[in-house]
């Protein structure tokens, strides 16, 4: 790294600190949290897709096809679930989320269940989300001080205070916007490390000739994840649609920015692009650490460096030592950005979630001033904590983006199903959605605890089974009526099932798996 790079990455450190100051007038909490309801579909689906596709996707993503043993891009088909979870979304969930006109989509679970099964997932969420994201940022402060010598403690600084100075300011909006950039960044920071990964090897000839084949599988349809057996295909696509269903609308870090959106209309459209646009990202994330590990093998020299068990330096390593200046400085633009989207807009939810059930139980009510007073304060505390915690993060298992979705994957199910218990079964009552709430997790435990051999993803689709199936017992036992309140009747209901939007991601879904038959068959594996 030379001065260029400095002044490439302190640019953009000093854009960031400008778009808060832009966004800094908030008067209510709908301005604060959901930018108005005003923001357009374009920087909204930028925003959804830069939050998941964060730093570790960044890193991790490439490691696992290109280097990590069982790797390969068998990690293609985590994303062939998405098309089918955002039609589902678009016409179960969504819809009576955004008609309630909640900011905290926990709110929603309050009104219809009582508030001890909101409090129950929310406090889920603040927890899980606290600490998952201190992860993230801890192994963005490693990879950046193990492979290009930044002090770790100020590379947790810069990614934190920046983050926390421009999400406090600017509410919503700077979020919004700052991962609609971020995003951009992101994509052209893959794309640059793809292409001069292939320049340096010597071209698409010496790749070519070089692959490891074995890492060209995408589907593997004989494998269930009953026995030990990771990434077959049939549990990547039900694990996997309860999964994105359950991250995409009812994981408050993402379900705040379609209710963001301006009306019914956009959020089906936020979420028919997010079904089509991830897959061509993480295509890209695939494809390019099946060159950089192919390039890796080509050049022991560079592969010595990095470590077998911890192969996510593969990405950082590259960039510092084969990629020009000045682009240097771009790329780590683009880790601490895609790093920074993740904590602005895990902050700006919990703020939202830790305000409205504070209110909740305390019965207090505040005017706009005092409101957006307090939003900006816990943005404040609960950066803080997460920044704290990812100081004390040691112990990252080498498979930081793995280890994370599987934590995930213990609560996905259970929540998704409480919320489609909310919309769709009128008989279920508190008892009920609460009794299946603590079996689903409690199964998911003991089937992470007691059952090894099952792969996590299945746990997505087995916790919400039981959490529905649980609650609609229970219900039916202990009798009783569920209280359905007016505000819960006008928000009442299901989506449509538009023509055009459902021919539209069943054809992606279609697609995705033409792609993956073919990739290996191209390549002659």
């Amino acid at each position: 790294m030379n001065a260029f790079d400095y002044v490439v990455i302190l640019a953009y450190l000093a854009m960031l600190l400008g778009l808060g100051y832009f966004f800094k007038e908030q008067h209510s909490k709908k301005d604060y949290f959901l930018g108005g309801r005003e923001l357009g579909v374009f920087p909204l689906t930028l925003s959804t897709m830069a939050t998941q596709l964060s730093a570790i996707s960044f890193i991790s993503a490439p490691a696992f096809v290109g280097l990590r043993e069982g790797g390969g891009m068998v990690w293609l088909s985590y994303e062939f679930a998405v098309p089918i979870a955002m039609l589902l979304l678009m016409v179960y969930v969504l819809p009576a989320l955004y008609r309630s006109g909640v900011v905290s989509i926990y709110d929603f679970l309050e009104r219809r269940f009582g508030i001890s099964t909101r409090l129950l997932i929310s406090f889920v969420f603040l927890v899980s989300r606290a600490f998952g994201t201190s992860i993230a940022i801890y192994a963005t402060a490693l990879i950046l001080n193990t492979a290009m010598g930044i002090d770790f403690f100020a590379a947790i600084a810069v990614i934190g205070v920046i983050t926390l100075i421009y999400s406090f300011q600017g509410g919503m909006k700077a979020v919004v916007y700052s991962d609609a950039a971020q995003m951009i960044l992101i994509f052209f920071g893959v794309a640059m490390i793809l292409v001069f990964s292939l320049r340096n090897m010597g071209g698409l000839d010496a790749f070519l000739t070089n692959i490891d084949t074995s890492r060209l599988t995408v589907l593997r349809t004989d494998s269930w994840g009953f026995s030990g057996d990771e990434w077959g295909l049939w549990p990547m696509i039900f694990g996997g649609i309860v999964l994105y269903a359950s991250y995409y609308g009812c994981d408050q870090t993402q379900a705040q920015r379609t209710l963001s959106a301006r009306d019914e209309g956009a959020v089906r459209r936020i979420l028919l692009f997010n079904g089509l646009a991830r897959f061509p990202v993480v295509l890209l994330y695939c494809a390019t650490g099946l060159v950089l590990g192919t390039f890796a093998v080509m050049n022991p020299e560079f592969l010595a460096q990095i470590d077998p068990a911890a192969p996510d330096t593969l990405v950082p390593l590259f960039i510092v030592q084969y990629m020009p200046n000045g682009l240097i400085g771009l790329l780590i633009v683009a880790l601490l950005a895609a790093s920074m989207s993740s904590l602005s807009s895990v902050v700006n939810s919990l703020s939202a979630v830790s305000i409205e059930d504070y209110m909740r139980l305390t019965g207090k009510k505040l005017d706009k001033d005092r409101y957006v007073f307090w939003s900006r304060a816990t943005v404040l505390f609960w950066g803080v904590v997460i920044v704290l915690l990812s100081v004390f993060g040691g112990g990252i298992a080498p498979t930081v983006i793995e280890a994370i979705n599987k934590i995930g994957s213990v609560f996905y199910g259970p929540i998704l199903a409480t919320f489609l218990l909310a919309i769709l079964f009128r008989r279920v009552n508190s008892f009920g959605a609460n009794a299946g709430l603590l079996t689903g997790v409690g199964v998911n435990l003991y089937l992470w605890l007691g059952e090894p051999q099952i792969f996590w993803l299945w746990w997505n689709f087995i916790g919400c089974a039981v959490t529905i199936g649980v609650a609609v017992l229970a219900a039916a036992f202990a009798g009783g009526k569920a209280a359905l309140t007016r505000e819960v009747e006008r928000s009442w209901g299901v989506g449509v099932w538009e023509r055009g939007e459902t021919i539209t991601l069943l054809a992606a879904f279609a697609a995705m798996l033409l792609i993956g038959w073919l990739i290996p068959i191209a390549f002659g594996a």
